[in-house]
């Protein structure tokens, strides 16, 4: 609920805002880690986002907070990619066991100031790019706006008592380094995080060859399945599992859907795809396999229970001759009835999903 959430935080010192958009959306924005950490829509207290279960208390976030290891709050963070250059500190050992989550990054040094538009979350960082022994100086900016409801002039939708919350989320990197063309290749990674046991679906415009980045050989196979024009992820096994796809197949959505108490709940993730850039992530193992703009990945093991859906941004740095990206995209959520919630996924996403 947000005003415990909020409650919580404050009692372990970590300071939060709430942005209130035109529409009644409320956003909590949590600047340790740079952090879109809950969607509410009007009139709600339950997040349409996954927050980490420490947070249920006070004395357990205490603990968590005063922990060595990597503190992943929930709901909507910023990497860096390409992942095998910037969080393996070994490379070329990319054993997971030598996985870091740079701290630069995240929680990074997030400050909060508050714009004539909204609110602004800047982080100006260096990291160190294993794979090229490069280190880079960033800055990171974050900005949050309105996002109205896409169905909002769809008269087959006004009758249905679905709840509404929408946000904008503008992103940019810029490279601060004396010399930016020395700097290695290096592009946002955006990550929103779900509660688990949920379907996602990608709607492609052919039938697509997802990238099993790691698990799922292990599952049954009706886990992940690929029709003509939708990519389907079942997100409901232990461990962790995580797909990709190519910038050229991908519409520039994804949507997730789960069981919310007596309801269901659809987040979709709307952003531009640019084929002709360059998508810089790779599998760990091939690094030289480039092209991928949408990914998801789902995961019940020591670092929670929750369902991601992931895009990247085009690159920059590197051979690039870019040294500043912007990144507009937005995010759509519902509640309602089952059948309600399918047919809005129908209308945005794909008229396959049943």
């Amino acid at each position: 609920m947000l005003q415990e959430l909020v409650a919580t935080l404050k009692a372990v010192g970590k300071s939060t805002e709430i942005y209130q958009t035109n529409d009644g959306t409320r956003l909590l924005l949590l600047p340790y880690g740079g952090r879109i950490l809950g969607v509410f829509a009007p009139g709600s207290e339950e997040n349409f986002l996954w927050t980490n279960s420490a947070l249920n208390s006070v004395e357990s976030a205490r603990a968590y907070y005063a922990s060595d290891d990597w503190q992943n709050s929930g709901g909507d963070r910023t990497w860096l990619a390409p992942e095998v250059d910037f969080f393996f500190p070994k490379f070329p050992n990319i054993d997971i066991a030598g996985y870091w989550q740079p701290r630069s990054l995240d929680p990074g040094n997030y400050e909060l100031t508050r714009t004539p538009h909204g609110v602004k979350l800047s982080n100006r960082l260096k990291v160190d790019a294993f794979r090229s022994k490069k280190r880079v100086e960033l800055e990171i900016t974050k900005s949050v706006d309105a996002a109205a409801n896409p169905l909002r002039y769809d008269a087959a939708f006004r009758s249905t008592a679905v709840e509404y919350a929408g946000h904008t989320l503008l992103t940019s990197l810029r490279i601060l380094d004396p010399k930016p063309d020395d700097a290695p290749l290096v592009g946002l990674w955006s990550l929103t995080q779900m509660p688990h046991q949920g379907e996602l679906f990608i709607p492609t415009y052919s039938k697509a060859d997802p990238r099993i980045y790691f698990g799922l050989v292990d599952t049954a196979p009706e886990e992940l399945q690929v029709s003509d024009r939708l990519v389907r992820f079942k997100m409901r096994a232990a461990g962790e599992h995580k797909i990709g796809l190519r910038s050229a197949v991908t519409t520039g959505r994804i949507g997730y859907i789960y069981p919310a108490s007596d309801k269901h709940a659809l987040i979709i993730r709307n952003f531009f795809v640019n084929p002709s850039g360059e998508y810089a992530d790779v599998p760990w193992t091939e690094p030289d396999d480039r092209g991928y703009s949408t990914q998801a990945c789902s995961v019940n093991s020591r670092w929670g229970m929750f369902s991601e859906m992931e895009y990247h941004v085009p690159a920059i740095g590197g051979n690039t001759r870019l040294h500043h990206v912007e990144d507009r995209s937005q995010l759509w959520a519902f509640r309602g009835s089952r059948s309600d919630i399918q047919k809005v996924a129908r209308a945005l996403l794909s008229n396959e999903i049943q």
